[in-house]
C-alpha cells in the first residue's frame, strides 16, 4: 500500500514561523513534523510515498529528497496554487495507483501505529476518528458499533477526523481537476454505508497553533 502525506497548507495560523517555513517542516523537539509521519510510516512497513505541496513547497522536496535516508521512495505532487484536501489528493492519483492508499495530514502529530491500516480495504474509505478536541468540541462523524462512520447527527456522540484514513480511489469518480473539499465525497459515501472506521488510541494533536506545537513538544519529552 502506497501512502500520501498532505503538506499543501499554508499554516496561517502559524505565523511567522510559516512566512519563511512551510508548515510541515516546523520542528518540534528539533525535528521537522513531516518526519515523525516518515519514520512513523516506514516502521509500519509502507516504502512508496507522495507528498503535495504548495507554499514554500521546494523547500520539502530541498529538505526530504528521495527518501532513501527513511528506507523510503518520496514522490512529489506540486501544486502552485492549494487545490484543497480532495483537489490535491485527486491531482496525485496517477502517482498512487489503482488500489486503496494511506492518507494523512503533514501537520497532525500522533503516536498511531499505521501498521493497522496496512491492510485490505472493504469499504470505499476508512476513518481514523478522535474524541472531540477542545478547539472542534462539536467532532464530524459518529462512529456505529458496527464500525461503519456516518455523518453527525443532532444530539448524537460525535468523534473528529484525525486526519487519517485509507482511501480507494473510485472515491473519486466524476471527479474533475480544480480545488475542491474531501468532505462531500465522504459523506456520499457515508450516506451508501461505504465507510468504516475506528477511533484513534494513543496521543493525537492537530499542530494548528503555537499552543498545540508546545503541546506536543510536551508529549515528545514526556516519552522520552
Amino acid at each position: 500500500m502506497k501512502a500520501m502525506i498532505l503538506a499543501a497548507g499554508k499554516g496561517e495560523r502559524m505565523r511567522p514561523l510559516t512566512l519563511t517555513t512551510p508548515k510541515p517542516l516546523i520542528r518540534a523537539a528539533g525535528v521537522p513534523l513531516i518526519e515523525y509521519h516518515l519514520r512513523a510510516l516506514a516502521r509500519a512497513g509502507f516504502t512508496e510515498i507522495v507528498i503535495n505541496h504548495a507554499w514554500l513547497g521546494q523547500q520539502i522536496e530541498d529538505h526530504l529528497g528521495d527518501g532513501s535516508r527513511f528506507g523510503l521512495s518520496i514522490r512529489y505532487s506540486p501544486e502552485g496554487e492549494p487545490l484543497e484536501t480532495g483537489g490535491g489528493i485527486f491531482r496525485a492519483l496517477p502517482l498512487l495507483g489503482d488500489e486503496a492508499f494511506l492518507v494523512v495530514n503533514g501537520d497532525v502529530w500522533t503516536d498511531y501505529d499505521f501498521r493497522l491500516l496496512n491492510r485490505p480495504l472493504a469499504a470505499m474509505a476508512h476513518l481514523v476518528l478522535v474524541d472531540n478536541p477542545a478547539h472542534h468540541t462539536a467532532g464530524d462523524f459518529i462512529l456505529s458499533d458496527d464500525a461503519r462512520v456516518r455523518d453527525a447527527e443532532p444530539g448524537a456522540q460525535t468523534l473528529t477526523y484525525s486526519g487519517i484514513a485509507v482511501l480507494h480511489p473510485d472515491l473519486f469518480q466524476g471527479c474533475t481537476p480544480g480545488a475542491f473539499k474531501l468532505a462531500p465525497l465522504l459523506r456520499k459515501a457515508m450516506a451508501d454505508g461505504q465507510v468504516s472506521g475506528e477511533r484513534l488510541q494513543g496521543h493525537w494533536v492537530d499542530v494548528g497553533t503555537h499552543e498545540r506545537l508546545a503541546e506536543v513538544e510536551t508529549l515528545l519529552e514526556a516519552s522520552h
